[in-house]
């Protein structure tokens, strides 16, 4: 009775938002005059919890970059600045651009915008019958990803897009799959429920360990919040471990209690990287604290951030076990996209089990995939790895590098960043041939150009 009360709560206040938000619409300003370095976007809109999130996630998304942030909502009204550029740190000209800007903050923010409830503990599931959604949490180890996707494969499920993450010994994954013969949803419950089972086995490994959590359910969800969401609740902020010396250099957190204002004051220093600011925003809302005021800049290699906060019922950091927690959340929030590896690139036409015969080529070369982001484009399957070698090393030998493209193909693969690797001429060999020919589905139904 407790959570349906609890829920309905929830459900007023969202409609009480809407209407605020009908009455006061948010306000959206583009100045590219007061600045020579970036465009400057002027945000005004009635507050509510969550809300700075929301339109850093919608700056992240219209993948802008931002260098310096001024942050206030204390009061019923949320008043940000954000200097951005594009991902070539150039300020933004063309006016068709900064008109699709301006409408897509609109419709994010708006009243019938589909950012889901805020104050859920957890980003939820959209209803969608184009994938079926699968969330995995538990133990990572050597050869996760390729033995969840052979299952996968096995079960007749094509992998359309994913996420997967691994820190201090966690891995947590967010997969859209559909079924093989018809490319939508998997509806069956006896079959999800199979799926479910079997993903849960591989995921124990082989100590049968229950620090496992799977989920598979018909919808869509934004995959990077609910990451955060999923690595938070699984505490991989409590598990610190050799890997930490990886990152280098470590992040500076420190959280300290102004109490004239009943504020507390966070402070982070750090090298600057895409997407911190989200990450850290992110990790402060799934906390449940609200930023009141805040400053962002990172305009040079390092970032300094500077928020005060307090938590949803009013009060400021209250323990100092409160106070070492936050600390670690955003350290590991920060973390999560730092300690990758080196980074391959994977472009070519998509098709089922493709997921799976790649990730089974690294673990045969020794290679541990520690991030990875998988997407499809149409007919074409574009996918990053980023891989460490059976030492942890993201200095993986090129030796190894060239008989992974030598096997996958010169051209389909590409590695980025690696000191001492110098670009192959695009040319294929035999071996990718062979690769082809083995893996590579032969028949128009296979190749999804007929259906059932």
């Amino acid at each position: 009775m407790d959570g349906e009360t609890s829920c309905s709560s929830w459900d007023s206040d969202d409609e009480y938002q809407k209407f605020i938000q009908k009455m006061n619409p948010p306000r959206v300003v583009i100045d590219n005059t007061s600045c020579k370095n970036a465009t400057v976007v002027h945000v005004d809109s009635a507050n509510k919890y969550g809300i700075l999130l929301e339109v850093v996630q919608v700056l992240t998304e219209l993948q802008l970059i931002v260098k310096k942030a001024y942050i206030s909502s204390d009061g019923g009204w949320f008043m940000d600045v954000f200097n951005v550029t594009d991902q070539n740190g150039q300020k933004i000209m063309d006016e068709s651009v900064l008109d699709e800007i301006v409408k897509y903050i609109h419709k994010c923010l708006g009243a019938d915008s589909c950012f889901l409830p805020s104050r859920r503990r957890s980003v939820g599931v959209e209803p969608s019958s184009d994938y079926t959604l699968i969330e995995l949490t538990g133990t990572d180890r050597p050869g996760l990803l390729s033995e969840v996707s052979a299952v996968l494969t096995n079960l007749e499920c094509n992998v359309v897009n994913a996420e997967v993450w691994t820190h201090n010994k966690r891995a947590a994954a967010v997969m859209q799959v559909t079924d093989r013969k018809t490319g939508l949803a998997i509806s069956d419950t006896q079959r999800l429920a199979r799926i479910k089972e079997r993903l849960s086995y591989v995921f124990k490994g082989s100590n049968r360990s229950q620090d496992t959590k799977t989920t598979v359910t018909m919808g869509i969800t934004h995959t990077e919040r609910r990451l955060h969401q999923m690595m938070l609740e699984d505490r991989d902020y409590e598990r610190y471990d050799k890997d930490r010396t990886n990152v280098n250099p470590t992040p500076v957190v420190s959280v300290v209690n102004w109490l004239d204002k009943d504020y507390s004051v966070v402070n982070i220093r750090c090298k600057d990287r895409p997407k911190l600011l989200f990450d850290t925003v992110c990790t402060l809302t799934d906390m449940q604290y609200v930023v009141f005021h805040g400053s962002v800049d990172s305009e040079g290699p390092e970032a300094y951030q500077e928020y005060y906060i307090r938590h949803i019922d009013g009060s400021p950091v209250n323990s100092e076990a409160e106070r070492q927690r936050v600390i670690q959340c955003l350290e590991a929030a920060i973390e999560r996209r730092v300690s990758e590896g080196l980074k391959l690139e994977l472009s070519t036409g998509d098709r089922v089990g493709l997921l799976s015969d790649v990730t089974r080529i690294f673990r045969e070369n020794g290679l541990t995939v520690t991030r990875a982001e998988v997407s499809t484009r149409g007919d074409k399957a574009v996918n990053t790895f980023y891989v460490r070698d059976a030492a942890g090393s993201s200095a993986v030998d090129l030796k190894t590098l060239e008989a992974i493209r030598q096997e996958i193909g010169q051209t389909v693969l590409q590695v980025k960043g690696h000191p001492d690797h110098r670009k192959s001429p695009p040319q294929e060999s035999p071996s990718r041939f062979l690769f082809s020919s083995l893996f590579r589905p032969r028949s128009l139904y296979s190749l999804g150009l007929i259906r059932s």
